[in-house]
């Protein structure tokens, strides 16, 4: 009986902000594999092990999770004034489907050191010592996003004394801003408002913010839907019920975004949108056991992804936090005490962050010009990965 042997891919696996993801280079990828397409697909899904019913990814690369079941393919940038064409896969866990639908905040904080690595960024652009600006294409969502990469001695520093909730260990710090961080050419506020009734049959009408920025995110009162708002990951992922009227609420906020017209197809666009809750700042234990107080946060938000509650936060909700927190009148901003601000700390399972933004009233409409935070990220390791030649 012939056997088909196993093909090697150049690939590095790197931790970015509290996400873990497989890089790859466009062009180290099997010629197939090169451009969109059910080929591509069915290697990356190779890669990190799903489908896998049995919901482990034993047989690959992911972490059955959602914050480790994901790729990343860079490239020299086709658009003029940037250097990384960034495209993100969301690789669902026990189903066959790659979410190419959004960004991942997180992994971006990887995008610049791994483009600088692997040559894909000019040399003149890359200073000695210092601070390398890596400006990035994100082509899931067609926006430019700006890493700020430390450098040394010519190579990219990844050690350091930057420390951030979710993550155990302390590294580098980069700065990462989301420019213009509103979807394309949709508005801020698809529905026009900047609250509305979100009518859920079977389940209950809730007052929602729904606001694409960062990633599109439903923000709900953690009240209205019976929590504090500081529950840890086992509250809710434990309960099969609550997991169950979130992805009803979501779907529904979906369709009243625009992004689906039935909500149905729901289950095909499981990365986007996201939904939250959220309310003001209270003490809590996290999931470390860290004390977070009153003193250390604005207010608490708690996000799920990928159908389960995220261990810390997707650093594009995180972007859709600040952006909201930043517009008074939001949800987000009421829950923070309301008013004007360009910064929010907030709670989540595994800490705090902050993150800044810049929002504007331009006509009747919202406008965001910029989100800032700061991530870490790491290369753990790197070299090939291999997946029968017959996968795809």
């Amino acid at each position: 009986m012939a056997f088909v042997p196993q093909i090697k891919i150049p690939a590095t696996y790197i931790r970015g902000g509290t996400s873990k993801g497989v890089f790859f280079r466009r062009q180290d990828l099997p010629e197939v594999a090169q451009e969109p397409g059910a080929a591509r697909d069915n290697i990356l899904m190779r890669v990190i092990g799903s489908p896998d019913p049995y919901g482990k990814q034993t047989d690959g690369m992911g972490g059955a999770t959602s914050s480790t079941s994901k790729t990343v393919i860079l490239d020299k940038s086709s658009v003029a004034d940037h250097d990384v064409d960034y495209l993100f896969g969301q690789v669902a866990i026990d189903k066959a489907f790659v979410d190419w639908s959004g960004n991942c905040g997180n992994l971006t904080a990887a995008v610049g050191a791994f483009a600088i690595s692997g040559g894909l960024v000019d040399a003149d652009r890359i200073p000695e010592n210092g601070i390398c600006t890596v400006r990035i294409w994100q082509k899931n969502i067609s926006k430019t996003i700006i890493a700020h990469v430390p450098m040394t001695n010519g190579e990219v520093q990844e050690t350091g004394d930057f420390e951030l909730d979710g993550v155990t260990f302390p590294a580098a710090e980069v700065e990462v801003e989301f420019m213009d961080p509103a979807a394309g050419d949709a508005a801020m506020f698809p529905t026009g408002n900047l609250v509305d009734d979100l009518e859920v049959p079977g389940v209950g009408t809730f007052k929602a913010t729904m606001i694409n920025a960062g990633i599109p995110t439903i923000f709900l009162n953690a009240d209205e839907i019976g929590y504090t708002g500081t529950e840890l990951q086992e509250a809710i992922n434990g309960d099969p019920a609550a997991l169950e009227r979130f992805e009803t609420i979501r779907a529904y906020g979906a369709v009243r975004m625009g992004l689906i017209s039935d909500i149905s197809e729901a289950a095909a666009r499981q990365h986007t949108p996201k939904v939250a809750f959220c309310a003001p700042a209270q003490n809590y234990v996290s999931s470390s056991g860290k004390q977070v107080t009153t003193d250390d946060i604005d207010l608490v938000v708690r996000a799920l992804s990928m159908g389960k509650l995220h261990h810390a936060m997707m650093g594009t909700a995180a972007v859709a936090i600040g952006t909201a927190a930043a517009i008074p009148g939001t949800l987000i901003n009421l829950a923070a005490g309301g008013g004007e601000r360009t910064a929010v700390t907030f709670g989540h399972p595994s800490g705090t962050l902050k993150v800044g933004a810049e929002a504007k009233l331009v006509g009747e409409d919202w406008t965001a010009t910029k989100a800032i935070m700061s991530r870490s990220a790491r290369v753990l390791m790197e070299g090939w990965v291999r997946i029968p030649g017959d996968c795809f």
